[in-house]
């Protein structure tokens, strides 16, 4: 059995709001093998951003330990944080957060010239990738020239060309028409078990968390798993 890709022990987490002390998430555990797919489920506000903001170590559980490919994420500063991010993990989000005034092609290549590849080496990935998630006649346009669904398609590529050990993707198709959806969705199944990259996507949709290998549902701070049908 390989060693996980992502790991939580005893994860919790909570808010102040004045006086008061919001808990979030009240012990969780979770471990995630390399190459498995697994979708986090649960009501709004149930703190499944939370767990996946933990997860990728973008923020600091109140208690408890998150293991990243074998490193302790809490005992790393914050600089060597961003680093081991940007080796093992890749993020998507509900809303693409690419920059508007690079294009395409140049937002995909930022994760890997951080990386310190040649600008010659990331334009030649970050092309074959886009190419990929079909965006190959749109590698010049910028973010406000693409559609809803080419740019949620370049932030999955973005996402996956460092071929990282795990990708966290958090509602990616939340604000796209079902049809975008499920093709972009496909691509990036596709994509993941092309990379052998592990897949934690947090979604509402019934059926998309259902092609996945596990389904885990987030209720009153912690994980249950939910069984397939």
């Amino acid at each position: 059995m390989n060693k996980p890709v992502l790991t939580c022990k005893n994860v919790h987490k909570s808010f102040k709001e004045g006086d008061l002390s919001v808990d979030v998430l009240s012990g969780v555990n979770l471990s995630i093998a390399t190459g498995e797919q697994v979708a986090i489920v649960g009501s709004s506000g149930a703190g499944k951003s939370t767990l996946l903001h933990l997860l990728g170590g973008l923020d600091n559980p109140t208690q408890g330990e998150v293991w990243v490919s074998g490193q302790l994420m809490s005992s790393l500063n914050p600089a060597k944080q961003g680093l081991w991010r940007n080796k093992n993990l890749g993020f998507v989000y509900q809303f693409h957060h690419l920059l508007p005034e690079f294009t395409a092609l140049e937002n995909v290549c930022m994760p890997l010239l951080i990386r310190g590849l040649s600008p010659d080496e990331a334009q030649e990935q970050a092309r074959d990738i886009l190419t990929e998630v079909g965006l190959e006649q749109r590698l010049k346009h910028k973010p406000g020239e693409l559609s809803g669904g080419e740019r949620q398609r370049a932030a999955v590529a973005r996402a996956l060309v460092t071929k990282p050990q795990c990708v966290l993707a958090d509602e990616p198709t939340g604000n796209l028409d079902h049809r975008t959806a499920e093709l972009l969705y496909e691509r990036m199944l596709d994509l993941n078990q092309a990379i052998g990259t592990s897949l934690v996507l947090v979604t509402h949709a019934p059926d998309l968390a259902a092609r996945m290998d596990r389904t885990l549902r987030l209720i009153d701070g912690t994980l249950v798993e939910e069984k397939h049908h």
